[in-house]
């Protein structure tokens, strides 16, 4: 592997629109350590009037906004080459500066929920006010969830503790546990470590996937009344805070902190559920690609369709993503050219860069996207996906403020994905290859199981769980295993459901967060029904002006001005609808292959 001085610097991040230069970074560590110290004076004087209220938030943002650019430096160094000790050093720095800055920060939000409804009122009731409103309003909704000082500070003191069931799950699993030696394609010997799981569960060769399956979930199995406890842990805690809140109940508890109505969570589990038999219809469309009897649960992660050896260096890939995007625009087009051209782009892997891609935006100077491109298919997919992100972030850091900048997590995954469906339409309407067309088709799909489908029945298993638990029923190892493989029956209808795939509920480090996992189905089926009428009116008026919006108004009504409305099932069902007619396309072709 090539060391970063190695690659070409102009597929090497820019960081000079940051700072010019580490000596600048460390001058401006040096000034914003002094501003955190500052931030103390503010606090106590929120209450006291419109221009104290206006001047301490003021205060708290340009604070923020300084400490964001040297977090950024200092980390998207790191990530880069992690391992220089320079940048490891002023990461370093960086997350102390940053335990300081949350530390000053915390006082914010109690004294805001302090101050009295009216007089809070009367604080944002002029028009130069109007900018601040909605932080405010989304802060000071939650007065009716909240407790008296004193129960405030119990609860926080709580935190701990409630941080325990997720990190004895991660020290077990990350640490604690030995995973069994499996073999490989050649009949080779191999360590089965939770990050090559995924490569062998993948295997071409039918006795790797399944050798792989049943020692990574026979492994957890045997662990099954501890993961139970655990889990059965987190389930409390969720349970104990949303009642001492007297939320109706958990799953409305974590909704609620993004606004969005438990009617959404139900409409995605039902629109779900009525497509099943378009499930069943692709898992017996490939039962018959790969040449099986019979589907198991470790069937279906390997490829129906061979790669169809696509390679596309990443020059070719800027024609492919412009050339998908084009029904976003003009102004669209020329931000993808100013991505290439000013390296808001790290291209390619080096010795002690990150694993993986990612988007990060830095407010005031432009998003950066870090990749680790290896000329296949799949690779430009990710380009057009994180591209997604940086221009979600940039049309919304340039129309909003610094204070609603940020867009919730709910409506993250729009835009990425907008740009991978946009993409699979552009290649399906230039590729005249069966084969390859059959492996776009096939790449798509599987978009739609892993993120829609499967994310939904996780969504539903912890869903079920709490409410479980809500009603008096133990959280034993006996009742999870029992839900989830029935929950996989019923998704995986068609499918072998072997005995192992009952311990993979406690393989999902998600379920830590309860009430996350659904977000990904969501944001997918948004994404479809979003592209689907780009693609045929031409119309993206209100798509851009959805990248617009950051966090100034709550996610579900950021959606429906992008054109999704989730409080109805029926974008559910649109997605579902295309998730079929791509079922038959596919069929179709490989009938003819």
């Amino acid at each position: 592997m090539k060391a970063r001085n190695e690659i070409d610097p102009k597929y090497q991040w820019d960081f000079t629109p940051i700072f010019e230069n580490d000596a600048a970074w460390e001058k401006e560590l040096s000034a914003v350590s002094a501003e955190v110290e500052k931030l103390s004076a503010v606090e106590g004087t929120l209450s006291l009037s419109r221009e104290s209220f206006k001047a301490g938030i003021d205060a708290l943002m340009a604070v923020s906004q300084r400490f964001e650019r040297v977090y950024s430096y200092a980390n998207l160094h790191r990530c880069a080459d992690g391992g220089n000790p320079l940048y490891q050093e002023m990461d370093g720095k960086a997350a102390r500066l940053y335990v300081r800055f949350s530390t000053a920060f915390a006082f914010a939000e109690p004294e805001i929920l302090g101050i009295p409804e009216e007089v809070l009122s009367s604080f944002l009731a002029p028009e130069e006010m109007k900018p601040y409103r909605h932080f405010i309003e989304n802060i000071t909704r939650s007065r009716a969830h909240s407790l008296d000082k004193a129960g405030e500070k119990l609860l926080a003191r709580l935190g701990d503790v409630a941080d325990a069931p997720s990190d004895a799950y991660e020290m077990l699993t990350n640490v604690d546990m030995a995973l069994p030696i499996i073999h490989d394609e050649n009949g080779n010997e191999v360590q089965l470590s939770s990050g090559n799981f995924s490569v062998y569960r993948e295997s071409p060769v039918r006795t790797v996937r399944e050798e792989a399956f049943k020692a990574m979930f026979g492994t957890y199995g045997k662990f099954n009344n501890t993961f139970a406890a655990m889990y059965a842990g987190s389930v409390k805690t969720d349970c104990f805070f949303s009642s001492v809140r007297e939320y109706p109940s958990s799953c409305e508890a974590a909704l609620f902190r993004t606004n969005v109505p438990v009617s959404v969570y139900d409409s995605l589990i039902e629109a779900v559920h009525e497509s099943l038999p378009s499930m069943r219809a692709y898992l017996e469309l490939r039962k018959k690609a790969l040449g099986l009897e019979k589907l198991d649960m470790y069937d279906l992660y390997c490829p129906m369709v061979p790669n169809a050896a696509i390679k596309i260096p990443f020059e070719e890939s800027k024609a492919l993503v412009k050339g998908a995007t084009l029904p976003l625009g003009e102004e669209y087009q020329k931000l993808l050219d100013r991505a290439y051209e000013e390296q808001w782009m790290d291209v390619y892997e080096n010795k002690g860069k990150r694993s993986g891609a990612f988007s990060a935006g830095v407010y005031g100077v432009h998003p950066y996207v870090l990749l680790n491109y290896t000329d296949t298919l799949d690779d430009v997919f990710t380009v057009a996906h994180e591209l997604g992100h940086s221009m979600h972030s940039y049309y919304s850091d340039h129309a909003q403020d610094y204070l609603n900048h940020d867009y919730e997590i709910f409506v993250a995954e729009v835009a990425s994905t907008v740009n991978e469906v946009l993409l699979t339409k552009y290649l399906l309407s230039t590729e005249t290859d069966k084969t390859r067309r059959a492996y776009i088709l096939n790449h798509f799909l599987e978009g739609f199981r892993t993120t829609v489908f499967r994310q939904t029945l996780f969504a539903e298993f912890e869903r079920k769980a709490h409410d479980l638990y809500e009603a008096g029923t133990p959280l034993t190892a006996s009742v999870l295993n029992n839900l989830y493989k029935e929950l996989c029956e019923l998704y995986y209808a068609g499918a072998e459901v072997p005995e192992e795939i009952q311990y993979e509920w406690s393989y999902i480090p998600h379920f830590y967060r309860a009430f996350y996992v659904y977000q990904y189905a969501t944001g997918f089926s948004s994404a479809v029904s979003i592209a689907t009428h780009l693609v045929e009116t031409g119309d993206n008026k209100g798509y851009l002006k959805f990248l617009s919006l950051g966090g100034s108004d709550y996610a579900i009504n950021e959606l429906k001005v992008g054109g999704v409305d989730l409080t109805s099932p029926e974008p559910i069902r649109e997605a579902m609808r295309v998730f079929a007619q791509s079922v038959k396309e596919l069929s179709d072709l490989l009938e003819n292959l």
